[in-house]
């Protein structure tokens, strides 16, 4: 059974140790003799339960049990939800112990009957883009959300560090949210639950190493205390209203991620989260086929899909096949520095170059704060295996032969100031590119970041170094399904609706081709769009409405205060500059006491350009000498007619157009 509270550890070796607790995520040192033994107390649990008129078994192999035999069960389990001080608490297995779970009555109802209670659900953010997955269901007073992502800027958000949904519809609606589930936990599904909990005060659950990554967030925020943070193991039932939300062990590019099923009065939902089918995956854990099976079975109104890869065709390779890889290209490497940039959160990833470092009597460094993060807290929780003595600070590198070092970092999208970004432009204080280096890119570029990557590739090419990426040699495999998966997905839970999520048009477009292909109708196939509700009864799906659901700019500490027209201010100051026009009047008389002096920053350089300003001075002075004659005392009217005369003289000359900043000061 699972304990009420579990443990973190830093593993050091595989013999079991005294049970440690740190911070306000516990979980169990030794996950998998806890998870075998779970196993077994909830098997022999279950040798008295009544067996389900099918005579099938879930997908861990246990009978299902009478939801009557559990009605008292139930209210034990609701008291244990609760949370003091921030703390997270592991989830109850509710399959065995809530009433809610598989066929109880109201919760899992199949296709054949009539069931007109709509479902509705919202999409915050995650169509139509890739980043800021946010998705709302919303079934009679009860609101439940999954995911809280942000999505980083492209190059015409000058300034913006972070793009995160829009949460009004949220804190409209904030007594009818029941809580919040994250599918995993990658940056586009967390990134912006910190600035979500800021507005509302609701329980987050996810399984233990996305608790864990979360935990960290919450702390860099100062809210980790006021914050109910719940882990959950797949498998387990999480009770919201009246939803019933189970987890699914899935594949990705980071343990823990699941798929999520979310039953109701209207039916069952599955959301897949982002997923693949590794049949040999690092952690050994499998995709969970026979639960999603089942539930194919017991009957599914809808399926959201994961659409990344649906343009893709075939299976998406193995993360052992990166492994193999590694280790052919580290020995191509022999005498070089190894330099290997990857996500910080692909923790697979990390074990396998850290394994193959070992292999060959290489130390790991780490550069990149994303990165260290990361990896702390999945060593400290046991989800990746650290030698004694391999792990060297990156101010340490200098002690060591080139050839006898790897140094994993930042930077695989080509991002402004990460690690690689400044090594490659000689800006990195530790790391100085060398001409004979050996640096693997082991990512693909998201969309939208391929010229970003190409910069940092040209940069480290003329360096001298030797660069490896995907397109030539199986440096990375990508953490979502292809094609064939996506169908595989589909055919076992047989929804009879099917909407395309997690992509941008053209993979929401050609996912619903996937759908077609296996026999989904085409009037039962809908694309929605970011801030669009769609409503699900038995009978139909449609659109019902529209929430708010823009983009929303975090700059520094400011969320929401740079919006589209500070942008266009930002892009025109980058494109023409900006003259700034100073003139100082005498408040009684109107007479000029000192100026007008005209300033240029990032328009010309005044030295070379002294006749224009020159003019522009000139000019300034009729204007103002024109307004005193005219009796004009509005001071806005001054500058208005300062701005115009000055942008009209400015494109005449030059063919540009900067800002023109008039100050007029009072004495």
């Amino acid at each position: 059974m699972l304990k009420k509270k579990t443990e973190r550890l830093i593993p050091q070796s595989d013999q079991p140790k005294k049970q440690v607790s740190r911070g306000k995520v516990t979980v169990p040192k030794n996950s998998k003799q806890n998870a075998l033994s779970t196993e077994k107390n909830s098997l022999e649990n279950r040798k008295t339960a009544k067996k389900p008129t099918s005579g099938k078994k879930n997908s861990a192999g246990q009978k299902k049990q009478n939801p009557q035999k559990t009605k008292n069960q139930n209210s034990k389990t609701q008291q244990k939800s609760v949370q003091k001080n921030g703390a997270s608490r592991p989830v109850k297995n509710e399959r065995k112990t809530t009433k809610a779970a598989g066929n109880s009555k109201g919760q899992s109802k199949r296709r054949g009957k009539k069931n007109n209670v709509p479902l509705k659900i919202a999409f915050l953010g995650g169509l139509n883009e890739v980043g800021k997955n946010m998705t709302l269901y919303e079934c009679g007073n009860d609101m439940m959300l999954v995911d809280c992502g942000l999505e980083f800027p492209d190059t015409e958000m000058l300034g913006v560090d972070l793009v995160i949904p829009d949460f009004t519809y949220v804190t409209e609606n904030a007594s009818k949210i029941r809580g919040i589930v994250i599918t995993h936990g990658h940056e586009d599904h967390i990134g912006g639950l910190a600035y979500l909990l800021k507005q509302v005060n609701i329980p987050v659950y996810g399984t233990r190493l996305t608790i864990g990554l979360i935990e960290g967030k919450l702390k860099e925020h100062g809210i980790l205390k006021q914050c109910s943070l719940n882990v959950a193991n797949p498998g387990d039932h999480i009770k919201l209203g009246c939803f019933d939300v189970e987890l699914i062990h899935v594949n990705h590019s980071i343990p823990d991620a699941v798929a999520l099923a979310i039953k109701s009065p209207a039916g069952t939902v599955i959301q897949t989260g982002d997923f693949k089918i590794d049949t040999t995956p690092i952690d050994g854990g499998v995709i969970d086929i026979a639960r999603l099976s089942q539930l194919g079975t017991e009957g599914v109104l809808a399926l959201l899909s994961d659409s990344t890869n649906a343009a893709k065709p075939g299976f998406t390779e193995s993360e052992r096949k990166v492994g193999e890889t590694f280790e052919t290209q580290f020995r191509k490497a022999n005498g070089r520095r190894l330099i290997v940039a990857t996500f910080a959160s692909n923790i697979h990833r990390v074990q396998q170059i850290i394994d193959v470092a070992e292999s060959l009597g290489r130390k790991v460094a780490l550069s990149g704060r994303s990165l260290e993060n990361v990896v702390s807290i999945a060593a400290e929780m046991g989800y990746i295996r650290i030698p004694d003595g391999i792990l060297i600070g990156i101010d340490s590198i200098n002690r060591y032969p080139a050839d006898k070092l790897v140094i994993i970092t930042t930077g695989s999208q080509g991002e402004p100031m990460s690690a690689l970004y400044r090594m490659a432009f000689s800006e990195h204080r530790r790391v100085a590119i060398c001409p004979n280096d050996y640096v693997i890119i082991s990512a693909t570029p998201i969309p939208g970041n391929e010229k970003m990557v190409g910069k940092v590739v040209d940069e480290l090419l003329k360096q001298g170094a030797e660069v490896v990426y995907e397109k030539m040699y199986d440096v990375h495999v990508s953490g979502h399904a292809c094609q064939e998966e996506l169908k595989i997905m589909m055919s076992i839970t047989k929804p009879k609706y099917f909407i395309p999520v997690h992509g941008e048009q053209k993979h929401l477009r050609k996912n619903s081709g996937l759908a077609k292909s296996v026999g989904i109708p085409p009037q039962n196939i809908l694309i929605a769009d970011n801030g669009k509700e769609v409503e699900l009864t038995e009978d139909k799906i449609r659109i019902s409405g529209d929430v708010p659901a823009g983009m929303v700019f975090v700059d520094g500490s400011g969320v929401g205060d740079v919006g589209s027209v500070v942008l266009r201010d930002r892009k025109r100051l980058a494109e023409d500059g900006l003259i700034i026009i100073v003139a100082t009047i005498d408040k009684e008389t109107g007479d000029v006491l000192s100026g007008p002096e005209v300033i240029s920053r990032g328009f010309v350089y005044v030295r070379e350009s002294e006749q224009l300003i020159d003019k522009a001075r000139r000019l300034c002075d009729s204007v103002i000498a024109d307004c005193m004659f005219e009796r004009v005392h509005d001071w806005t009217t001054v500058k208005n007619r300062l701005r115009d005369e000055v942008s009209h003289l400015m494109y005449h000359e030059t063919k540009r157009s900067p800002m023109i900043l008039p100050v007029i000061m009072e004495i």
